[in-house]
C-alpha cells in the first residue's frame, strides 16, 4: 500500500513562497541538524589533530576546511530553500541528465580524481566534488518527479515499475565502475523504498529485492577485492595488521569508550592507528571520547532527524503535494540508510562500505549535499505548511461569515 490513497488530488497554491519566511523554518528540523554539524565539527577537530599535524604542520587544517564547508552548505540550504518545490519538480529530468553526465565525466581518464584505487572525484580548485553524493540528491528529485507523473502507471504494470529503476540501475552501473559499491547500495534502497510508498505492487517490489540481492550478492563473490573485505568483516582479528586492520582499530576504540569515554581529545586510536579517522571512522572516534553515552546521543540525534523527516512528508502528503511527500521520505531514507551502514561498519556490523556519517563527517561534497537536502526539507514544510495556513484562513473566514450572517 502506498501514501498515493489517501492523498487528495488537490496542489497546493503558495502565495508567498519566494520570500525567505524565516518565521517558517521548522524549529526541530533546524535544531537537529544544527546539533549534528556543530558534533561533527567538534569530532573533525579532535579525530583529525593528529594527521593534520603531521601532513601539514596545522593541527586544525581539516577542522578549518570543514568549518568553510559548513557555511558554504548553510548558504547552499539558503539558496535551495528559496526556490519552490514546483521548479524542481520540472527538472527532475534535467538533473537526472546531468547527474549521468557527471558519472560518465568522472571516468573520463585525466578528469577523475584517483584515491586508494577508487575514481570518485572530480578537481574542482579548493574542493574535490564527490560525484556520488550529488547523484544521490538528483536521483531522488528524478524519481519522486517520475512517481507523480507516472504514478497510475508504476502502480498498476511492470512496466511503469521498471523504467525508472532503469536509470537508477545506469546509474547504478557507472558507480560500480568507480567503484563506488557503497552508493550504489544507498541509491538503490532508497529508490526501492520511495517506490514501495508509491504503490508499487508487493510481487514486483519483492521480486527486485530478490534481483537487487542476487545481483550484489553476485557482484562481492567475482570481485577478490570485495570477497575480502566480506571475509575481513566476518573474522577481522584473522588477520588484524592487514584485511581486518581497520574494522579492529575501530572495534578497540569503541571497546575503550566504556560508558563515559575517555574525554574530548582523549583518544588514542585517532593517533595514526585507525585510518581515516576523521571521514568514515568518525563515529568510532566519538564513541572512543564519549563512549556508550555518546553514541546513544548520536543515535537518538539521527532517530529524531528520521522521524521529524517522515512528519514534513506526511505534512506534505495530507494537503495534496506527492511530490514533495516522495521527496521528504525519500531524504529520510537516505540519510537515516546511510548513517546506519556507517554506524554499522564502525561497530563491526557490516562490511567497510566507504560511506560518510552525515552532517558529521569531514568531507565537502558530502556536507554540501546534505545541507541542500534540508534546505529541501525545509522549503517543503514551508510551502505545505503556508497552504495549510491558508486553508484554515479560510475555513476561519467562513466561519465568522457565516455567524455574522447569522447574527443578521
Amino acid at each position: 500500500m502506498g501514501i498515493y490513497m489517501d492523498m487528495p488530488k488537490v496542489r497546493p497554491v503558495v502565495k508567498r513562497a519566494t520570500s525567505w519566511q524565516l518565521d517558517h523554518l521548522d524549529p526541530v528540523l533546524v535544531t537537529i541538524c544544527i546539533a549534528l554539524l556543530s558534533l561533527g565539527l567538534v569530532m573533525v577537530a579532535s579525530a583529525s589533530v593528529g594527521v593534520a599535524e603531521r601532513n601539514f604542520s596545522n593541527p586544525f587544517y581539516y577542522f578549518q576546511r570543514q568549518l568553510v564547508f559548513v557555511v558554504i552548505g548553510l548558504v547552499a540550504a539558503a539558496l535551495v530553500y528559496r526556490v519552490r518545490l514546483v521548479q524542481w519538480e520540472k527538472s527532475g529530468v534535467a538533473l537526472l541528465g546531468f547527474a549521468l553526465f557527471l558519472l560518465v565525466l568522472v571516468l573520463i581518464p585525466g578528469v577523475g580524481k584517483t584515491v586508494n584505487g577508487s575514481t570518485r572525484w572530480i578537481s574542482m580548485g579548493i574542493i574535490n566534488l564527490q560525484v556520488s553524493e550529488v547523484v544521490k540528491l538528483f536521483l531522488l528529485i528524478y524519481v519522486a518527479g517520475y512517481l507523480v507523473r507516472h504514478g497510475e502507471e508504476v502502480r498498476t504494470s511492470l512496466k511503469g515499475f521498471i523504467k525508472p529503476m532503469l536509470m537508477v540501475g545506469l546509474a547504478g552501473l557507472l558507480l560500480l565502475l568507480e567503484p563506488d559499491f557503497g552508493s550504489t547500495v544507498v541509491i538503490m534502497g532508497t529508490v526501492l523504498a520511495m517506490t514501495f510508498l508509491g504503490g508499487v505492487r508487493f510481487v514486483q517490489f519483492i521480486s527486485f529485492m530478490i534481483l537487487f540481492g542476487s545481483c550484489a550478492l553476485m557482484l562481492v563473490i567475482s570481485s577478490p577485492y570485495r570477497l575480502e573485505r566480506l571475509t575481513s568483516f566476518m573474522n577481522p582479528w584473522a588477520d588484524p595488521f592487514d584485511t581486518g586492520f581497520q574494522l579492529t582499530q575501530s572495534l578497540i576504540a569503541i571497546g575503550t569508550g566504556g560508558w563515559w569515554g575517555t574525554g574530548l581529545g582523549g583518544s588514542v586510536q585517532k593517533l595514526f592507528y585507525l585510518p581515516e579517522s576523521h571521514t568514515d571512522f568518525l563515529f568510532a572516534v566519538l564513541s572512543e571520547e564519549f563512549g556508550f553515552v555518546g553514541v546513544c546521543l548520536v543515535i537518538l540525534l539521527y532517530t529524531l532527524l528520521f522521524f521529524r523527516i517522515f512528519k514534513i512528508g506526511l505534512q506534505a502528503e495530507k494537503v495534496g503535494n506527492r511530490f514533495a511527500a516522495y521527496l521528504a521520505y525519500g531524504i529520510g531514507v537516505w540519510l537515516a540508510l546511510q548513517a546506519v551502514i556507517n554506524m554499522g561498519v564502525n561497530m563491526g556490523l557490516m562490511p567497510t562500505k566507504g560511506l560518510t556519517l552525515p552532517l558529521m563527517s569531514y568531507g565537502g561534497s558530502s556536507l554540501l549535499v546534505c545541507c541542500m537536502a534540508i534546505g529541501l526539507l525545509l522549503r517543503i514544510h514551508c510551502e505545505c505548511g503556508e497552504f495549510s495556513r491558508q486553508a484554515v484562513d479560510r475555513k476561519t473566514h467562513r466561519r465568522k461569515a457565516v455567524t455574522a450572517g447569522g447574527a443578521v
